[in-house]
């Protein structure tokens, strides 16, 4: 969520029973001010918390050109101060998934990952497991980019892509109507699009390539992995994403503002499929 917007949108996630004391927002507040500042970001984001057994780790990125590609992430344990959150590397891309224990709360920690080999083969022909290092602050960033890559949001026609391919906050959107916002296709993913464009093309009647070239919510695998819920007073949409426990994402309607926050251990629920689809019949 927004650095504008903090202190007032926190509310919105406090009804998930994710909350933040007035202690920590206003430190919080104040020094992503501070880090805006000498970064000369033109906006800042917190991103959200990720629960540790010693220590939290918050997460806060910003953007000085491109809304979507430039961005540069943060990571503090205190929220005074804030250090750069490393790119993901290839080792923590692949061993990531395979950590089953709960963050710790210490940048330098390393864990070892199990990883067994060719289980398919026969006893006398398996190799032996190997043992391979992951550090956490490695783990943090892949955690992050996972989340990232896979359920950040934004509401149909918020960013906007100039012809030189930069992608901006779009100045002319008012915000998604209640009809509109009842549809699971009137949000959009913030990456780089794995869709072809014709993909979107069809779908859409009203096309437009310049709110319309990123992958629209409705085409995400199994079917019902996002939860829609608007308000009783009919003045905000929440979606919740069912794969990623902890992650909220919140539109005023009728209205530009929106974000997302995330509170959670950082791990994927991989049952998901099964879950939602718990009867099936072999023809």
């Amino acid at each position: 969520m927004e650095i504008e917007s903090l202190l007032s949108s926190l509310e919105t996630s406090g009804h998930f029973g994710h909350i933040l004391s007035i202690e920590e927002s206003q430190v919080l507040y104040n020094s992503l001010l501070i880090l805006q500042n000498e970064n000369h970001f033109r906006k800042i984001y917190f991103w959200g918390k990720i629960f540790g057994c010693e220590k939290d780790y918050y997460i806060a990125f910003g953007y000085t050109k491109d809304a979507m590609l430039g961005r540069i992430y943060y990571y503090s344990m205190n929220c005074k101060t804030w250090g750069l959150l490393p790119q993901p590397t290839k080792n923590g891309m692949q061993l990531t998934p395979l950590a089953s224990t709960k963050f710790i709360g210490d940048p330098t920690m390393v864990i070892d990952i199990l990883i067994e080999k060719d289980e398919t083969l026969i006893p006398s022909k398996r190799k032996q497991p190997e043992v391979k290092k992951l550090k956490e602050e490695d783990r943090l960033a892949s955690t992050v980019h996972f989340i990232m890559n896979e359920v950040s949001v934004v509401p149909r026609g918020a960013l906007f892509k100039r012809p030189d391919g930069v992608i901006v906050d779009n100045i002319s959107f008012e915000g998604l109507s209640t009809l509109d916002a009842r549809e699971i296709k009137s949000f959009q993913h913030v990456r780089v699009p794995t869709q072809k464009i014709n993909t979107n093309l069809l779908t859409r009647h009203d096309y437009n390539y310049a709110i319309d070239f990123l992958d629209p919510l409705d085409l995400d695998i199994p079917e019902g992995c996002w939860m829609i819920q608007i308000t009783p007073a009919e003045d905000m949409v929440i979606l919740k994403s069912l794969y990623w426990p902890g992650f909220i994402f919140y539109h005023y309607l009728r209205n530009p503002k929106h974000g997302f926050i995330y509170f959670g251990h950082g791990k994927k629920s991989m049952d998901l499929p099964f879950m939602l689809c718990p009867f099936f019949t072999i023809n």
